[in-house]
């Protein structure tokens, strides 16, 4: 689970931390009234769960009143990015007006896990405000790995050896430490897979800004921790949020082929052959294991998105093929798809659920691939 920059900063600054000023608003009229308190330039920052936010135009300055109504108005709004594209860019139901910093440097920081080496792993760079995947590809020795003893923490030397690195000196290489202890012990604190600082900002005064923070939660420690929870704004449409809501693993996408797939590695090898063979997925919802039972409510959910066909591909040894067979026929219908189903249905009882299917005038097949070539070509206008 990935927190909203808002909260991951309420986190850090109630460890000490330090961030900059900023308040939660969720109309223009309340970002008005939120930078004129904060002070001009003043940032304005699309609270949405999407990387890159710069660069799609979701954090934007603004110098008066005005152009911080302007801009809070289109934010909200989905306002036209300011990538090349010019594509529009996802609603933001809440911004985060925040206090300008005038920076000297940007730095990067980071507590992840390395399972290969048991332990906690710190990452560190020298310029902040990138993606740190493209910088360790772009240029590996600008990121810096300290692996970190999970009970001990990150240790003094560590952080002398990691300012030295980053070319932090005097009140600055000092306070890297406190920063360090304290992230670290929120990323403890928190069983989280990943705490970040992106940009760290190092002000004239050498003190270290959190100029943005991400924190993603570690989804099986959820229980531990009931104050976060998952709502309709961590989701990209409602039938995502309703999938969530019903417990089915669900993925949005933007083509026009429903999948529902039974298995992780299935669905996996029908993604990638639907690609290959020039088609696009629109979403996948998990059929199998627990919800192999439940076709009708796969079914509706596959049925909200914007596709052109559904295919069923499933491989159930546990998850019985003539259940998932007769859930299908029964979901056809009662909801009455306007749109064709393709069906490979494979696994235990597999000669009743091709009875089955085929009383119900659906094709059984009984190969992947050319279940998906059929589904491609109907998604692109061949009835054939």
């Amino acid at each position: 689970m990935r927190l909203f920059e808002y909260q991951a900063k309420e986190l850090l600054a109630a460890r000490g931390l330090a961030v900059p000023e900023c308040a939660l608003v969720d109309s223009p009229e309340q970002a008005v009234a939120a930078a004129e308190r904060i002070g001009f330039p003043c940032m304005l920052k699309a609270q949405v769960l999407q990387g890159g936010r710069g660069k799609a135009g979701l954090i934007r300055k603004a110098d008066n009143p005005q152009e911080a109504g302007k801009k809070a108005a289109s934010l909200l709004s989905g306002g036209l990015s300011d990538s090349a594209s010019g594509q529009p860019g996802p609603p933001a139901h809440r911004l985060l007006v925040e206090q300008y910093v005038p920076a000297s440097r940007e730095l990067y920081l980071s507590f992840s896990i390395d399972p290969s080496a048991a332990c906690d792993l710190l990452l560190a760079a020298a310029s902040g405000g990138v993606e740190i995947e493209e910088l360790a590809v772009s240029d590996p020795q600008a990121v810096i790995r300290e692996q970190v003893d999970p009970l001990l923490g990150p240790r003094a030397f560590q952080s002398r050896n990691l300012a030295h690195s980053l070319g932090l000196e005097g009140s600055a290489a000092g306070k890297l430490f406190g920063l360090l202890s304290r992230l670290h012990a929120l990323f403890k604190e928190l069983d989280a897979e990943l705490v970040e600082i992106n940009p760290l900002f190092l002000t004239g005064e050498d003190d270290l800004v959190a100029g943005d923070a991400k924190i993603i939660l570690d989804d099986n420690a959820l229980f531990r921790h009931p104050e976060f929870s998952l709502t309709r704004e961590h989701f990209a449409g409602e039938a995502a949020f309703q999938a969530h809501q019903q417990g089915f693993p669900y993925v949005q996408f933007a083509g026009d082929i429903s999948l529902m797939c039974a298995g992780a590695g299935l669905t996996n090898t029908v993604y990638d052959l639907v690609r290959d063979y020039g088609g696009e997925a629109a979403c996948y919802l998990e059929f199998g294991g627990p919800n192999y039972r439940r076709a009708l409510e796969a079914m509706e959910l596959c049925l909200k998105s914007d596709s052109r066909v559904i295919l069923i591909v499933t491989f159930g040894t546990i998850a019985r093929a003539d259940v998932m067979a007769e859930g299908i026929v029964a979901a056809i219908q009662t909801l009455k798809p306007d749109r064709p189903v393709v069906t490979c249905i494979r696994g235990t009882n597999e000669e009743a659920a091709t009875t089955t299917l085929k009383a119900a005038g659906l094709e059984p097949l009984f190969d992947t691939e050319e279940a998906v070539r059929r589904a491609v070509a109907l998604a692109q206008g061949d009835s054939a």
